[in-house]
């Protein structure tokens, strides 16, 4: 009785000592939450990929990954004023001025190394979230802006190199519509738009225009920014040489173009796996966006890991910021193609400097416009894309249509006491 009394409580302490080191080894992980948001499949898969390979580098970390599929911003947004938000998150260079402005993100400045090597980002990324002289997120990738043409359409045509300028381009587009008069339909247009402020805001700088000014006010219908934006008007109303993804039964540039339906686009790099994988016949080429107003001009779009200010284990989220952004997980989650890695040295080393495809976009880079304004930048989209589309659908004239975005911009501006 006594042997069989000795071993149950042998047993006990066993069991109470084996709990005992499971929960002190589970109190040793540390889980952080990140969100972010995809643009296809292809592109979870890859980032989920490189996330088990931090845990593996980092067994005391394990990483809750989250897409939020629709209303990213707003969810992340009302998650923060809940105290819920991820530790860690993608904020798009567009929407990190508000943030930083309204205290939510936690500054990296402390965290930073040496090692980390910021002057390897690609130009003016890591200036995006900065303010104040401090940096509140590190870029993950960018793109640029570069103009798609079908090799195929330029060849029947004899055109052997790219337009260089925009007179060239509307000339190239004049030439490559087909079909204008064949029961009233345009088989083929020169040049697929996306009528967008984030798309043509440089083509307004090109002409000394701006979207705001010293007080803050839109500016839409200044001479200048009038300049910037007559000739897609011309291109598309009287021309009739340009079209719209709807237009033409298409739901964006991207496939517009992989349709054959447009000679041309200008489009990001994300095109380019997405017409490899999803119009695998079309033959294309990029090149840098023609020059306008005697300007070379881009768009650069860039997305940053940014910590939550109330983040429950900083130091963790801390080390899946570096190693998202560190040259070893860039290299992991850039080889995949689907946006170029913000770093120089990964840039290099994967090859996009050698790929024609890839090059445009990188020498883009140099002089390309940072999507990115203020806190009220979101207004002044909202107002400009509103009125712009109405004015290329005939509905308005230009400066008509300028006029009343920047009226109902600066009223809502006001409105809300910005």
């Amino acid at each position: 009785m006594k042997q069989i009394l000795s071993r149950c409580l042998i047993l006990v302490s066993l069991i109470l000592f084996l709990t005992g080191c499971s929960r002190s080894i589970a109190s040793d992980i540390s889980t952080v939450t990140l969100s972010g948001w995809q643009s296809s499949p292809e592109e979870k898969q890859l980032l989920e990929q490189v996330l088990r390979e931090f845990e593996a580098s980092h067994p005391g970390i394990k990483v809750k990954f989250e897409v939020i599929t629709d209303q990213y911003m707003d969810v992340i947004k009302t998650r923060l004023i809940g105290d819920a938000a991820p530790d860690v998150f993608y904020v798009d260079a567009l929407d990190a001025p508000l943030l930083m402005t309204h205290g939510v993100l936690e500054p990296l400045d402390d965290y930073i190394t040496e090692d980390l090597d910021l002057d390897d980002f690609a130009p003016h990324l890591s200036e995006a979230f900065q303010s104040l002289g401090k940096t509140y997120g590190l870029p993950k990738d960018f793109t640029t802006l570069a103009l798609f043409y079908n090799k195929k359409y330029f060849a029947q045509l004899s055109i052997t190199d790219p337009p260089q300028t925009w007179e060239e381009l509307e000339d190239y587009a004049n030439k490559l519509t087909r079909d204008r008069t064949h029961n009233g339909r345009v088989d083929l247009y020169g040049l697929g738009i996306t009528p967008e402020l984030s798309r043509h805001y440089f083509m307004i700088k090109a002409f000394g225009g701006e979207l705001v000014d010293q007080k803050g006010k839109a500016v839409f219908a200044t001479r200048q920014s009038l300049s910037g934006l007559t000739p897609l008007m011309d291109m598309y109303r009287q021309n009739h040489s340009a079209a719209l993804a709807s237009d033409v039964g298409a739901s964006s540039g991207s496939e517009m173009f992989g349709q054959g339906k447009a000679a041309m686009v200008i489009e990001g790099s994300y095109a380019i796996p997405y017409l490899q994988q999803t119009f695998p016949k079309i033959e294309f080429a990029t090149a840098e966006v023609p020059s306008i107003g005697n300007h070379k001009g881009s768009m650069v779009y860039t997305v940053a890991y940014v910590m939550n200010k109330q983040a429950k284990n900083k130091e963790a989220a801390w080390e899946l910021i570096s190693y998202l952004t560190g040259k070893e997980g860039m290299k992991a989650w850039a080889k995949g193609g689907l946006a170029i890695p913000a770093r120089k040295s990964v840039i290099s080393e994967l090859g996009y400097e050698q790929n024609p495809l890839y090059t445009p976009f990188i020498k883009g880079a140099e002089y390309a416009t940072i999507w990115q304004g203020d806190e009220k930048l979101p207004i002044f989209m909202t107002h400009f894309d509103n009125q712009f589309l109405s004015a290329l659908l005939g509905e308005q004239s230009l400066k008509s249509a300028m006029k009343k975005a920047q009226q109902t911009a600066n009223k809502e501006i006001q409105a809300s006491n910005y």
